[in-house]
């Protein structure tokens, strides 16, 4: 019995050792190539339970999601030979898992280092045929769609995997560069801006000029109609006058020297050297009164 349990207990143990060496999972999220001795005899396992044979058998696994390729930022001339500092990323997955395990050795910083080897040859190539503007604004979305298809070719034939997109996350002047162009771009607005006050500073004096016009002109056309009134009220006071002062000349007579009387002794310093049997005095001398 105890010889029994000496050969039994080792041998159950060295089934389970070989059983759980026997069997692997590949996960949905991972693709698989079997390898025997390193060489490939079933490619892109199935996910699920499988079996291989212990030692001779070896299992290689792969991230099968859409993984990200963060490049390092790195410079490129345009067509106007301007330097510009670029930061873009790659979306990418294992389509070809045979050509990738046999390209890479399933390495995936290997496989990094050789799309972005692609990618810094596309963009460069790329960038080298248009102008900053062209880059940056009018035709980014075209210029990123055009790489990434192309790209997308050569790296299924040559690596095996998929280029889902690419994209530029940042397009940055070398600093060098950088204090020169705001420099531009702040003289070119400094003259927009002159140029802006300039044809305001026209247009209100433009606004000026006709509002003193018509300023002028309102008072002119007001000046003459208050001199129109006037001059009518002058000549209707007049003939006013002249009307009561020919029903009675000598009242006419009396009330202008009292007039007269009124200003010429306003002030108490005033001297007057007259004939006192002047017509001045008429009206002040009883017996000239009486007599009239």
């Amino acid at each position: 019995m105890k010889t029994l349990k000496l050969i039994l207990y080792p041998t159950l143990v060295l089934g389970f050792i070989l059983l759980s060496q026997s069997i692997f999972v590949v996960s949905e999220k991972e693709r698989a190539v079997k390898l025997r001795f390193g060489e490939i005899i079933e490619a892109d396992v199935r996910p699920g339970l499988h079996f291989k044979l212990p030692i001779i058998n070896t299992v290689r696994k792969f991230d099968a999601r859409i993984l990200t390729l963060d490049a390092a930022p790195q410079s490129y001339l345009t067509s106007e030979k301007k330097a510009l500092t670029v930061d873009s990323f790659v979306k990418w997955r294992v389509s070809d898992v045979v050509k990738y395990f046999t390209t890479t050795g399933g390495d995936e910083e290997r496989l990094r280092r050789l799309l972005i080897q692609r990618v810094d040859a596309g963009l460069r190539n790329e960038f080298g045929t248009r102008t900053v503007k062209e880059v940056v604004s009018g035709q980014r979305d075209e210029l990123m769609d055009k790489l990434a298809t192309h790209l997308n070719l050569i790296a299924k034939d040559e690596l095996g995997v998929e280029v889902i997109d690419l994209r530029v996350k940042k397009i940055d002047l070398p600093p060098e560069v950088s204090e020169s162009v705001f420099n531009r771009m702040r003289t070119e607005r400094e003259r927009l801006a002159k140029e802006l006050r300039a044809q305001g500073n026209e247009v209100a004096e433009k606004i000026r000029a006709t509002a003193d016009k018509d300023k002028t002109i309102i008072l002119a056309s007001a000046y003459r109609e208050a001199e129109e009134i006037k001059g009518s009220g002058d000549a209707e006071a007049t003939s006013t006058y002249a009307n009561a002062y020919s029903k009675d000349p000598e009242f006419y007579d009396f009330t202008r020297s009292l007039k007269a009387y009124e200003s010429t002794f306003e002030s108490k310093s005033d001297i007057l050297l007259i004939n006192p049997d002047s017509d001045f005095f008429k009206y002040l001398d009883d017996s000239k009164a009486q007599n009239k």
